[in-house]
């Protein structure tokens, strides 16, 4: 992190800070495997997840306990065995796979209660609560396989969970679940994890993994995509010791099924949950069920959103200078370029009585979303709005911009060529560029 009082700090805290307001009283379901607790970088997330219950995020932890129960079976010299990667749990391995997990949540348990001097876990309070929030069934015969002891998620005890959670606790799930009958069932961290997320209608479920994230044919890290384009790199056979093969499909469903977002990213990174969850950029793959872009009308709500994006641009001599109030009055005028809830872009269209003419005006792009045709979006936009009232020639003023507009089929046009309104508001001093482009 940059230096507090430097630019690059207050760039940065000046970006989290939208995350910081949103997130507050939402739930967010967090899995990570027994790696993370094997390799001892639990006390690490747990700083970070002590900072996420310090901004009012309601936790639900689920963890594994993969290596742990390898290892425990091995000192009982009991075989390990798995079909498909999800272990084959018989009487005697139910037996070490409870004792692995048993020991792996008190670890977990006295880490989210351990201050830390000196660190963000200094005078934590983080209050820990379990139960059997979770029924189970058996998974039975996959593949000609009894997989006897091991089972699926059931039921999530939805209702009790919100309770502990509205109480200011912190759920911790283990990878255990009961039938109504008493019997208990081994199950996959995967499965209770996206169980609860669906189950709560979480806003964010975030697998912690081996990989970075989802990467393309070139290897390059896929930063966001939606549930459909995911499809494609679902595998059709799955490689046991990638936790993306297990991940992806169960972070698919969870969108599908009503969790607002999935993040799937890198656990050996040291604040990769804090980088992801509070950065434009994040830096692993986070999926949606839709586009997280959107073009729509703005409101009288936005004009502050619209005020942020335009007024470095203004500051610049880019844009001429607009007050609140003028956008207050204007606003039906606008058109947004949201992503993920933030205002990237806007544009506006301004019509003149009794002239076959229109303005684009404001057309404003956020820095850091410049690259990507966001432009080229709202100029289509605008044509098509411009055409559908009728108007016959589009025109802009424009002191920076010119070869961008005229690559974009626009013509240099004089001030006399303006409507005869335009034309008595014209800013001789600015000495604007006229371009129109025919319709």
């Amino acid at each position: 992190m940059p230096d507090i009082g430097s630019p690059e700090f207050v760039y940065w805290f000046r970006q989290a800070a939208p995350y910081i307001h949103a997130f507050r009283g939402r739930t967010f379901v967090v899995a990570f495997g027994g790696d993370l607790i094997r390799d001892g970088r639990f006390q690490t997330l747990a700083q970070d997840l002590n900072i996420l219950v310090s901004l009012g995020v309601k936790l639900v932890l689920v963890h594994g306990a993969r290596p742990q129960i390898n290892r425990r079976l091995l000192e009982c010299q009991l075989e390990p065995r798995f079909e498909r990667g999800v272990r084959v749990t018989d009487a005697e391995t139910l037996d070490g796979v409870l004792q692995a997990i048993g020991s792996v949540r008190f670890e977990i348990e006295a880490g989210l209660s351990m201050g830390l001097a000196n660190s963000p876990m200094a005078n934590a309070d983080i209050r820990v609560a379990g139960g059997n929030f979770v029924t189970a069934q058996p998974m039975g015969v996959r593949d000609g396989v009894d997989m006897q002891y091991t089972g699926e998620v059931r039921k999530i005890d939805v209702a009790a969970i919100r309770d502990r959670l509205e109480f200011g606790e912190t759920i911790l799930l283990s990878p255990l679940g009961y039938s109504p009958t008493g019997e208990v069932f081994n199950l996959t961290l995967e499965d209770v994890a996206t169980s609860t997320a669906v189950a709560l209608a979480a806003d964010k479920l975030v697998f912690l993994m081996d990989q970075p994230g989802v990467t393309d044919e070139m290897g390059g890290l896929i930063n966001e995509m939606t549930a459909a384009e995911a499809e494609r790199f679902v595998p059709r056979t799955i490689d046991t010791s990638r936790d993306l093969d297990f991940f992806l499909p169960c972070a698919i469903r969870a969108v599908r099924q009503g969790v607002k977002r999935a993040h799937l990213l890198s656990r050996h990174l040291d604040g990769a949950l804090l980088t992801e969850l509070f950065t434009h950029e994040g830096l692993g793959t986070m999926l949606s069920r839709e586009p997280l872009e959107t073009l729509r009308r703005a409101t009288i709500d936005d004009v502050g959103g619209i005020l942020a994006l335009i007024e470095p641009l203004e500051a610049e001599g880019v844009l001429v200078k607009r007050s609140r109030e003028l956008l207050e009055r204007e606003i039906d005028r606008y058109a947004l370029l949201e992503h993920d809830r933030k205002i990237v872009g806007c544009v506006a269209l301004q019509t003149f009585e009794g002239s076959d003419m229109a303005e684009l005006a404001c057309l404003a792009i956020d820095s850091d979303y410049r690259d990507g045709g966001r432009g080229e979006q709202l100029l289509k936009h605008v044509v098509k709005e411009a055409r559908s009232l009728g108007v016959k020639r589009l025109f802009v003023l424009t002191t920076r911009t010119a070869h961008w507009f005229i690559e974009r089929g626009f013509a240099p046009a004089s001030v006399d060529d303006l409507p005869m309104k335009k034309q008595a508001l014209y800013n001789y001093q600015r000495r604007s560029k006229v371009f129109i482009k025919p319709l």
